[in-house]
């Protein structure tokens, strides 16, 4: 099984922004943390974040035929980026939604999510470890 982790815009931050709410590690301990965690459960995955919307939506549709499920953590694009979904929804590749923050007790905006018109699964406020939680739902549910 091979899953497609994406990180969006400022993710590369991590550990320098806000570290009050996004937590001390930085970008490279959540690829390592992926990558470890991705390699427990057998599967393979690549990590890939940019900071450019039309990258993100590059990556997802060249993911068509060539990775058995999505996770992706969209960064603020996940409340504006109507090209991100429609990316997801013409790959119609399994999906699952990763914040590393609950953004549904956070500021207003924060509350509408593109990407949760497609993503079938969730999963937010659990830090880093939500990733995890990702790659094994797609794992559980999808695996070869």
């Amino acid at each position: 099984m091979k899953i497609l982790v994406i990180n969006g815009v400022n993710l590369n931050m991590l550990g320098i922004r806000e570290p009050d709410l996004y937590g001390k590690s930085d970008y490279k301990a959540l690829v390592k943390s992926v990558k470890s965690h991705a390699k427990k459960i057998g599967v393979k995955v690549k990590c890939f974040q940019s900071n450019f919307e039309g990258a993100i939506v590059s990556v997802i549709q060249k993911a068509y035929r060539r990775f058995d499920g999505i996770v992706i953590n969209a960064g603020a694009y996940t409340h504006t980026s109507i090209a991100i979904l429609d990316a997801l929804k013409a790959v119609a590749i399994p999906t699952v939604e990763v914040h590393i923050t609950d953004i549904n007790s956070r500021e207003e905006f924060r509350k509408n999510s593109y990407i949760s018109l497609y993503a079938e699964k969730f999963i937010a406020g659990k830090g880093i470890a939500g990733y995890a939680a990702a790659l094994d739902y797609l794992k559980e549910k999808y695996g070869k």
